[in-house]
């Protein structure tokens, strides 16, 4: 089905704006503090318990900070642009 707008074939418009993918870039960063927060917490020696692993940081803070970062994202998706304001 052809669009015979004449508006829409010389201005394509791209599902996100800029603004967007640079809050997605931000989300994306979120996300990696998340899992870098995670990293650590083993042991040299397989016959050693290493009680680090279960602190706080690992355990609490990483998925708190990997959610809010999922959650950032899904924002940064679903933000409108201003051009999209002025015209809706």
């Amino acid at each position: 089905m052809k669009n015979k707008d004449p508006k829409l074939k010389d201005n394509p418009r791209f599902p996100l704006g800029p603004e967007n993918y640079r809050l997605l870039a931000i989300g994306f960063g979120i996300i990696v503090i998340g899992f870098l927060l995670m990293v650590g917490g083993g042991s040299d020696d397989p016959e050693v318990f290493n009680p680090e692993i279960f602190n706080f940081r690992r355990i609490t803070l990483a998925p708190m900070v990997l959610l809010a970062g999922f959650i950032f994202q899904i924002y940064a998706i679903m933000k409108k642009g201003k051009s999209e304001e002025k015209t809706n």
